[in-house]
């Protein structure tokens, strides 16, 4: 048995009396694509930024169980926020590049992190921007203005910004939503070759997606955790009635 890189225990999560998640269980397996599905306000953009504590800025809120990265609890108090955030990056749905140019984009982190050497941060910018099917796209404009990229290719540079900074893990949240259908497949086509390297969890905009991209897949709805299974038996033979009207489109 593989150890899981992720181990979700028990969560459960309050905004104010508004009850978010409800004791929340899974385990997540290294290198591959997980994906949490369903409809709005199921939870699934909740439980991806507990993952990273990004809900630690956000007041009134409280959470009960725990969450193991490599069998160490991230809530525990111990815990570097800055590193924490560093091993685990995360991919919003709006793209959003840095002032500046492509090369300062994705060495942004590297420069905070003291990472100043020129062959260094060089090679870090290829392997990213490689990494996030955008290098050959950009290489001959590295010093360009960031915010001159199309939509698309500005998601997988702040992909690849993620990537610069050597993540564990890499949290998408509906990275695709405003893409054109060939930047979304270039996109796609990438998680195949990341998952190599890194544990990725993705919040996908259409089931499409889901069932494309899935290794395993979640089923979130109204905060509870339905099914948990392969991708490639959730999205064909699901278990829980609920998942199967979901997916078949009677409701969502």
């Amino acid at each position: 048995m593989v150890e899981p890189k992720i181990r979700i225990e028990g969560v459960s999560y309050f905004y104010g009396d508004f009850q978010a998640l409800d004791d929340i269980s899974m385990d997540i397996p290294p290198n591959s694509v997980t994906v949490f599905f369903g409809p709005a306000s199921g939870g699934k953009t909740t439980m991806l930024r507990l993952i990273n504590r990004l809900n630690d800025i956000v007041e009134g809120t409280r959470m009960s169980g725990s969450i193991l990265i490599n069998g160490k609890n991230i809530y525990d108090p111990d815990i570097n926020l800055a590193e924490l955030r560093r091993r685990v990056g995360m991919v919003f749905a709006l793209p959003l590049p840095l002032p500046g140019t492509i090369r300062e984009n994705v060495v942004y982190g590297l420069k905070l992190a003291g990472i100043v050497d020129r062959n260094r941060t060089d090679e870090v910018l290829e392997r990213s921007l490689d990494q996030a099917a955008i290098w050959e796209e950009v290489k001959d404009r590295l010093d360009s203005p960031a915010n001159a990229l199309s939509g698309g290719q500005q998601q997988r540079l702040c992909i690849a910004r993620s990537l610069a900074l050597e993540p564990e893990v890499l949290l998408l949240d509906e990275p695709t939503s405003g893409l054109d259908p060939i930047s979304t497949r270039k996109v796609e086509e990438s998680l195949h070759e990341l998952k190599k390297l890194y544990t990725i969890i993705i919040v996908p905009h259409s089931i499409q997606q889901a069932a494309r991209v899935a290794d395993q897949a979640a089923f979130f709805l109204m905060g509870k955790l339905i099914e948990y299974r392969p991708g490639t038996e959730i999205f064909t033979r699901p278990r829980e009635k609920r998942t199967e009207d979901y997916i078949t489109g009677r409701f969502g």
